[in-house]
């Protein structure tokens, strides 16, 4: 055997050599190996659904504005444009009036109270008589009354034709001075009544 031979032979150094080296190099390959595998990529987030609230960024800084609160009430009566309006929550009685074209002219608003908050639907009735009051009697046609001379007013009995202030008060001085009239024809006694206004009047009043 040589002496190369026997260097490579079992147990030989050249052979323990080539082992270490063989050793070295398969530990060099299997690093580089390892750090050449590919490092795996966080998976990136769900895209949000389209239409989903998550989808709208809410900012915290500018909150959603909630609708402004309408209310609609029936305004009739006394004012100048009568119906259904529409006003912004919490007016109040004397802004519905208002929104109605106000009282007209010469009118009487009646028992309300202007400062109350309106309700949705309500109707606000204007000029009308509270509860306990009593509505003034229409004014009745003169033309065709009969006045009663014992018990007429003053304003009645200027009701009847060529009959003003002055020429009532004295009917109703006469009657209070005679106990009342008794018959129609009594008339004549009152100063300022002659035949021609006595005649307009006797169809026209009673006793």
């Amino acid at each position: 055997m040589s002496t190369q031979g026997a260097a490579l032979g079992p147990g030989g150094p050249g052979l323990r050599v080539l082992l270490l080296i063989a050793l070295i190099a398969a530990v060099i390959g299997g690093m580089y190996a390892w750090r050449s595998q590919p490092e795996p990529e966080p998976l990136a987030p769900p895209a949000p659904l389209s239409g989903s609230p998550l989808s709208a960024p809410v900012s915290a800084s500018h909150p959603q504005s909630t609708p402004a609160v309408e209310l609609t009430v029936h305004v009739t009566g006394m004012v100048r444009r009568p119906g259904v309006v529409t006003l912004p929550g919490g007016s109040r009685v004397t802004d519905a009036i208002r929104a109605a074209g106000g009282v007209r002219k010469g009118k009487a608003l009646g028992p309300l109270n202007l400062a109350r908050k309106v309700v949705d639907g309500e109707q606000i009735v204007v000029g009308s008589p509270g509860p306990g009051v009593v509505a003034a009697p229409a004014p009745a046609d003169p033309a065709a009354t009969v006045i009663d001379l014992n018990t007429a007013t003053p304003e009645q009995l200027e009701q009847l034709p060529g009959v003003g202030e002055v020429l009532a008060r004295r009917i109703v001085e006469y009657r209070d001075g005679n106990g009342g009239f008794r018959s129609v024809e009594q008339l004549r006694e009152v100063s300022g009544i002659g035949d021609r206004k006595y005649a307009e009047m006797r169809e026209k009043v009673r006793v």
